[in-house]
């Protein structure tokens, strides 16, 4: 298969999913009855837990989630297609070991997301909190890396993007875990610190997709 083509398959993965993502959180959250789903209050974790309860010593919250096994699956597919599109661009990478680290530590963020889909929270809360401490710590700090990265690498040509989203991720998990919502509910500052990856994929993935599209319908200069 031509490099082109293996770049759009990776760019198409990565557009896909920050809207699978933001979707079933969406959808999942609207099936909770009573009590409601709530962005600011609940975590995105309850959403997957597949019993009914009482949940969470340091926040009590009664969670109970009947599309459970949605969530974990798009908790999953998510991270496939995180790392599918990290697998297949990885010649976009550039050069230089920040550009390198930055690249492996969002490859190790995107597990976390399996992770957490695959262990939900009340089923083995060890791997789930294992998950979480890969996305909010590797995911983010990954981003900041790669936005750190000498010109040459995908995430240099996207430098202030990338660093925004890192900055909003790191900033947002180290809120979450102090559990300060500054307005935003301690359920909505966790959104701050785990959709950064995803919407960076979506931004990157659609971005590589125009570029490969322009670079085509560019036509051909003859001379001589």
């Amino acid at each position: 298969m031509r490099s082109s083509a293996v770049a759009t398959i990776g760019a198409f993965c990565w557009a896909a999913a920050a809207p699978l993502f933001l979707a079933a959180n969406v959808v999942v959250g609207l099936a909770w009855d009573d009590p409601a789903f709530s962005w600011a209050t609940n975590n995105i974790s309850d959403l997957g837990n597949v019993t009914c309860g009482v949940w969470d010593t340091t926040r009590p919250r009664y969670v109970c989630s009947p599309w459970h096994t949605t969530m974990n699956v798009a908790f999953v597919l998510t991270a496939a297609l995180l790392i599918a599109g990290l697998v297949l661009n990885r010649r976009m990478r550039g050069p230089g070991r920040v550009a390198r680290w930055g690249w492996w530590l969002m490859l190790f963020g995107s597990t976390g997301l399996g992770l957490a889909g695959a262990f939900p929270a009340d089923s083995n809360e060890n791997l789930h909190l294992l998950g979480a401490v890969l996305v909010f710590g590797c995911g983010n700090v990954g981003l900041m890396a790669a936005g750190c990265a000498r010109e040459g690498a995908l995430s240099a040509r996207l430098r202030p993007v990338t660093l925004i989203l890192g900055v909003l991720g790191v900033g947002g998990s180290l809120l979450f875990i102090a559990q300060q919502g500054m307005g935003l509910g301690v359920g909505g500052m966790e959104r701050v610190a785990v959709f950064p990856l995803p919407v960076w994929a979506c931004y990157t993935g659609c971005f590589l997709y125009l570029t490969t599209r322009k670079n085509r319908s560019r036509p051909i200069m003859i001379t001589g």
